[in-house]
């Protein structure tokens, strides 16, 4: 199990829990690396019953487990640097991405115990339990939030680093709950306020915020 193995099951299990169809093409721009490097790795993983190809990608059994299994380190190494090493929440994906192939399971252990076994990683994205079991589905966006209600923010999409350090700025973070405004017409911002301070929001911000209406 290479990194390069681990990074595209976990590419492929990331993008279609987000509701993507999965495709070479698709993998090639996500992992920025040219189509015939990823036909041929596509192929070394069906071979290897990890992956199903189709019209489009999915994983096995066996290549979910495998996904899972990394997707576990990335998280548990993102809320480690945050809580241990107060590193900013924007920086955290990156750092991540590199340490996730190098983490023993007992170090893996020791991290998670250490953390008193969290489960949710600074972003609200979920960690898999150790025993494999997972619910990846994501909350309502707040682009599709109706006005004039209560939306607490469960997840915030770590895509973009510096769009994340803008939501983080403001305060829009996990757990907290903001007041849903208007939505300005013809792709205008969507307005929301926290504390009272009103925040205008383009579709690309607000769109990376998901949770859930609240009384």
């Amino acid at each position: 199990m290479t990194p390069a193995v681990e990074d595209y099951l976990k590419t492929i299990f990331l993008l279609s829990t987000r509701g993507e169809a999965v495709t070479t093409g698709l993998l090639a721009k996500e992992l920025k690396v040219s189509s015939p490097s990823v036909s041929a790795m596509v192929k070394r993983l069906a071979d290897g019953d990890l992956v199903h190809r189709g019209r489009t990608l999915t994983l096995t059994r066996e290549g979910e487990r495998a996904a899972l299994r990394v997707v576990r380190r990335h998280r548990l190494l993102e809320a480690f640097l945050v809580k241990v090493l107060d590193m900013p929440w924007d920086e955290v994906h990156e750092e991540a991405e590199q340490l996730e192939h190098a983490l023993s399971d007992r170090l893996e252990a020791r991290i998670d115990a250490a953390l008193g076994h969290p489960t949710h990683d600074p972003h609200g994205d979920p960690i898999p339990s150790p025993a494999g079991s997972h619910d990846e589905s994501w909350g309502q966006p707040l682009t599709s939030a109706p006005q004039d209600c209560r939306f607490r923010i469960e997840r915030v999409s770590d895509r973009q680093s510096d769009a994340l350090r803008y939501l983080g700025d403001r305060g829009l973070r996990p757990g907290v709950v903001i007041d849903v405004g208007e939505q300005e017409p013809y792709g205008g911002p969507r307005w929301v306020s926290i504390d009272g301070e009103r925040v205008a929001l383009a579709p690309l911000l607000s769109g990376l915020v998901h949770g859930r209406v609240v009384r």
